[in-house]
């Protein structure tokens, strides 16, 4: 995983955490659930990356 995408994904985890709290502080469901889908979205992002890599490692070994 570059480090780019590592990067965007941290940005996209922490202003998914910024929405949570900001949306629990004021209230504000949707704004809170937004930021918990942030999250996910994030982590999923994450996840993907994770799998390239290791998909790429296991095929630089067989070549």
């Amino acid at each position: 995983m570059g480090i780019g995408d590592k990067a965007e994904n941290k940005a996209d985890d922490l202003g998914g955490k910024a929405k949570e709290a900001v949306g629990s502080a004021t209230d504000d469901k949707d704004l809170e659930n937004e930021g918990k889908g942030d999250q996910v979205k994030s982590s999923v992002k994450d996840a993907g990356e994770k799998i390239k890599d290791a998909a790429k490692d296991i095929k630089d070994k067989l070549s």
